[in-house]
């Protein structure tokens, strides 16, 4: 696989998370503001919307540490694109899980796994061509040799 640009790597990450945490924000804001059931739904996923967005926060900080040429930005993407990789894979079985447990009847397995793949086979693929990336020898100089 050949690596991508540092430069890229690094604005593409910091632009998506930002994104997301935008996104993101504005969700919880909206949903605090519709109504009473909507904020108990958000009061029981506090952690989990809590540990979101703090792994886009390492999205975020590990792209601008990137473009910043930070030797502890290659460190912090790479441990955002593991997590990333296990959250999206996690998610993916789980939600065939629970198709499986939900059906009544025979299940359509490759209309499922299509629509699973069609989220995770990118996510994937970015992920392999960014940590391949942030260990090539090439990001190994540009970062100091480490």
């Amino acid at each position: 696989m050949t690596p991508l640009s540092l430069g890229f790597v690094g604005w593409f990450y910091a632009l998506f998370s930002a994104l997301v945490l935008a996104l993101g924000a504005l969700l919880v804001m909206s949903l605090h503001r519709s109504g009473e059931l909507a904020r108990r739904q958000l009061e029981r996923s506090v952690v989990n919307d809590a540990a979101l967005f703090g792994i886009w926060i390492f999205g975020l900080a590990g792209g601008v540490g990137v473009i910043l040429m930070k030797p502890w930005g290659r460190d912090v993407l790479e441990f955002f694109c593991w997590t990333l990789l296990v959250l999206v894979l996690t998610s993916a079985g789980a939600r065939l899980r629970a198709l499986k447990r939900a059906a009544d009847g025979p299940v359509n397995w490759f209309t499922a796994v299509a629509g699973a793949a069609v989220v995770v086979v990118p996510i994937v693929a970015l992920c392999a061509a960014t940590i391949v990336t942030l260990r090539s020898e090439a990001a190994l100089a540009a970062f100091g040799g480490r």
